[in-house]
């Protein structure tokens, strides 16, 4: 198995869009394409800020590639992803404004290696 975390530090009043736009958009066009969610979840900051993150599943490092090459080449998918960020000021503007951090990072387990 594979696994990765996606990771956000946002804004708090940028918080519901972002998890809208995760539900509606992103979440859909990762299932199709058979990434399986572990979960996601959210921790409010004293800054203002909110971490927001996702653990992902996949069979093998090969199939995430594979997966994510085809989230990142469906059309459609790719139109609503900037239609939403137009929607938002643009992507310049959402990562100035909004997102200040984001990190897409593979994990270890720690159990395999004592089992």
């Amino acid at each position: 198995m594979f696994y990765r975390r996606k990771f956000y530090t946002v804004k708090n009043d940028f918080v519901e869009k972002l998890n809208e736009h995760f539900i509606k958009t992103n979440l859909p066009n990762q299932l199709k394409y058979g990434a399986r969610l572990v979960g996601r979840w959210m921790k409010e900051n004293e800054n203002n800020t909110t971490e927001i993150f996702a653990i992902w599943e996949y069979d093998s490092y090969e199939d995430y590639i594979e997966i994510e090459n085809n989230v990142k080449g469906d059309d459609a998918h790719v139109k609503r992803i900037k239609d939403w960020y137009e929607k938002n000021g643009g992507r310049e503007h959402v990562f100035t404004e909004y997102i200040l951090e984001v990190k897409n990072e593979a994990l270890v387990s720690t159990l395999n290696k004592y089992n």
